[in-house]
């Protein structure tokens, strides 16, 4: 397994822990972070023994985004907005595409403070849970005067609604877990005591099921908003022909008649 620095990456049981590391600095995201982050996606994704990824954070908070004293330091001839962009060029975005096209089903497990660009982190799994501490911070407009990145203002919307996210994203306040809950912007929220338990419960779950209908569901609930309903119903026609050609469904179809559990692959 690789030696990392500022994660901690166990797989066990098919399923992979990353575990942010860096708890001095609320697990902010630098250059390390984002080479580590994405050689342990690789990693995962290499390894037909994990069959889903969990995320979660060491500490007192999940992830306060970019660590903004390296974002401070300037590119050779760049101006610091173009020294910015480069930087999710070359590194942030790569990392969030990654992880998204990973085709496992991944579960985010929010401690604490989750704020900027930690929020991207933790909404890209397809299963957010986080302990009743948790909250959810966008900062990027009122304190630094920037758009939120790292895909958050492509979730947001989805999750919460225009009204919602505006808000989120022009005020910076602080949403609580619960609220969030409330809101649909994660699946469940939990008492902190009972986070890494439920987690690995769902973790467990997802791990002796279909991750190929897992990763298709995902696919097909994020682009629906770009298609027709006819254009939707004809998407959904051909990829259960793939499917339904897959040994999970034929699996899938005796364990259900004969009551037994599944054995997918």
């Amino acid at each position: 397994m690789t030696s990392f620095t500022t994660i901690k990456l166990d797989i066990k049981d098919s399923i992979a822990v990353l575990t942010l590391n860096r708890p001095e600095v609320l697990n902010s995201i630098n250059t390390a972070m984002i080479a580590d982050i994405r050689a342990a996606v690789a990693e995962v994704a290499a390894d037909a023994s994990a069959r889903v990824l969990l995320i979660t954070g060491e500490g007192r908070g999940f992830c306060a985004g970019a660590d903004l004293a390296a974002q401070g330091q300037r590119t050779e001839g760049m101006s610091v907005g173009q020294g910015v962009a480069h930087g999710m060029k070359i590194g942030f975005n790569p990392m969030m595409r990654e992880l998204y096209a990973l085709e496992k089903p991944i579960i985010s497990a929010i401690n604490g403070t989750t704020a900027g660009g930690g929020v991207g982190l933790a909404l890209v799994a397809d299963i957010v849970i986080a302990a009743k501490s948790a909250s959810f911070i966008s900062v990027f407009a009122p304190k630094l005067g920037l758009i939120p990145d790292l895909g958050v203002t492509w979730h947001l919307p989805r999750l919460v609604g225009r009204a919602r996210a505006m808000g989120m994203a022009m005020t910076g306040d602080k949403i609580p877990a619960e609220t969030a809950a409330d809101w649909g912007l994660i699946w469940k929220c939990v008492d902190d005591d009972a986070l890494m338990t439920e987690a690995m419960a769902i973790a467990t779950k997802m791990s002796n099921g279909p991750a190929n209908a897992f990763t298709e569901v995902r696919r097909a609930l994020d682009t629906a908003p770009d298609r027709t309903y006819d254009a939707q119903l004809e998407y959904e026609r051909l990829t259960q022909g793939v499917l339904g050609d897959h040994p999970n469904f034929a699996e899938g179809v005796v364990a259900f008649l004969k009551k037994r559990p599944a054995n997918f692959k």
